[in-house]
């Protein structure tokens, strides 16, 4: 996992409440384990017309103006549905850097740290702002800062999000779990050597 510290980007919105990860990546494209391609049909449903290959032309991901966005405005409640780490893997690959949305759904919000996309948490107040600039000027960009938990919009003013310890030390570092735990051998292997009374159990 690369390592999430501060970044800028463009916006784009999609101000529809409950958008469940069938919805960002339909049930049909779970069967792959690769990340590799999913980014073009992250919302496939809604951007392309019904032969599956036609852009919709009105979905705001094809319009032109919003190419090379990496952050998405959502509604609330953004990933509800079934538990698929496909979801955070066509957003990034799809380009998205962070999700910002007034609620996430656990899983989902679980599911992005570990892939290091980053759900943003912000009041309905600043949600509303981000979906009116959006729509005003597809050139808006806002900057996050990881280390400060904070959202800077266009005008400076700057929004503090949530962040638990654990996820902010692996978006920082550039590790998942597995590489946190890896990274912890030196410690083991030492409490390993320094205990070398074990108690045995014998189950029946």
């Amino acid at each position: 996992m690369e390592k999430v510290t501060e970044f800028a980007g463009s916006i784009v919105s999609i101000p529809v409440n409950d958008i469940d990860t069938d919805q960002i990546i339909p049930a049909r494209f779970l069967k792959v384990t690769d990340k590799q391609g999913l980014g073009k049909v992250a919302f496939c449903d809604w951007r392309y017309m019904e032969d599956g290959e036609t852009p919709n032309p009105d979905f705001v991901l094809n319009k032109p103006e919003y190419d090379g966005a990496s952050v998405l405005i959502a509604g609330n409640n953004f990933g509800c549905g079934s538990s698929r780490e496909h979801a955070p893997w066509a957003l990034m690959g799809a380009g998205f850097k962070a999700i910002i949305s007034t609620e996430f759904a656990d899983i989902f919000r679980n599911n992005a740290l570990k892939n290091g996309l980053l759900p943003i948490i912000v009041d309905e107040d600043t949600q509303q702002q981000l979906f009116s600039l959006a729509e005003e000027d597809p050139t808006t960009s806002v900057s996050v800062d990881v280390e400060s938990q904070t959202l800077t919009l266009p005008d400076g003013r700057k929004v503090q999000f949530p962040l638990d310890g654990f996820s902010k030390y692996c978006l920082l570092n550039g590790v998942d779990q597995l590489g946190y735990l890896m990274n912890l051998d030196d410690q083991v292997q030492s409490y390993e050597s320094n205990n070398t009374q074990r108690v045995e159990t014998t189950l029946y």
